[in-house]
């Protein structure tokens, strides 16, 4: 079990809309004012997905590169870039995504029901986004949205080695419709199943919706690490709106703290992940 707790923001996501949910940060601006209050807090790594003028999703090329370069410039925040997208992104977009030169970037191991929607993940996909990541020196973290992932993965690291960096880290979502369960129970299966992948593997956990306080104290129970924010859940209680992605993440340093297991630095944080 590691001393510290690995926190990460992801502020947006691609599923809320602006005008149903007004805190959430879309714009440039207001991405780089959440990251400079989250960092401040204890978060160590943020997961971006960006929007247009339209507040839409989108893998705008040239809105990722000025995205990256203001992170950087900004904060020092590790920076992930999703090259999940949205789920109708083609895979030439997703896979463009590494050309903004991310430090991290995320990989889902396999196709998932998304709701009423499919997240495709094709095999080949799979293995040509891996590689390049290797290529590039960019680290990923494996999306992990249901158990056979995890074997989809092993087969993936037997067969094309590891990643950059040497170190595999994954991020369990759970509680997505279609995925496997946000509960305590699933997350001990999965962390389970990580025996099966290289000695010294890391992970955090995404708890979606109702799903976040159960996944977030299992996986801190268990020795994870910690994904928050506005991407994953949009209600910080029952009945109560989430005011900003700093509640999320003050929630998060403070059941981290509670656990003995105190957020980790950028410092350190780049460390684990083998940055």
């Amino acid at each position: 079990m590691t001393t510290g707790t690995l926190i990460t923001v992801a502020p947006t996501g691609a599923e809320s809309a602006k005008a149903e949910v007004p805190a959430l940060p879309v714009t440039l601006d207001e991405l780089l004012l959440t990251a400079k209050e989250c960092e401040a807090l204890g978060a160590a790594v943020i997961h971006v997905h960006i929007r247009d003028d339209e507040a839409r999703p989108t893998l705008d090329q040239g809105r990722l590169r000025e995205t990256v370069a203001a992170l950087r410039e900004s904060t020092d925040l590790i920076v992930q870039l999703s090259s999940g997208g949205a789920v109708t992104d083609p895979e030439a977009d997703r896979l463009a995504v590494l050309d903004a030169g991310p430090d991290m970037a995320s990989c889902t191991m396999g196709t998932v029901n998304f709701g009423d929607d499919v997240f495709l993940n094709r095999w080949e996909f799979i293995v040509d986004l891996h590689t390049r990541m290797q290529e590039r020196g960019v680290v990923p973290e494996y999306e992990i949205f249901d158990l056979g992932h995890l074997t989809a993965l092993q087969r993936l690291l037997g067969k094309y080695g590891l990643p950059h960096g040497g170190h595999v880290h994954v991020d369990f979502v759970m509680g997505v419709p279609g995925g496997m369960p946000g509960t305590t129970e699933t997350l001990v299966a999965a962390r389970q199943m990580l025996r099966d992948l290289p000695d010294g593997t890391t992970f955090s956990a995404t708890g979606i919706g109702r799903s976040t306080i159960p996944v977030l104290l299992a996986s801190l129970s268990a020795g994870g690490h910690l994904r928050v924010g506005m991407e994953d859940t949009v209600t910080y209680a029952k009945g109560r709106p989430v005011e900003s992605n700093m509640q999320l993440v003050a929630r998060a340093v403070g059941f981290a703290q509670l656990a003995q297991r105190p957020p980790l630095t950028t410092t350190e944080a780049r460390e684990l992940l083998g940055l």
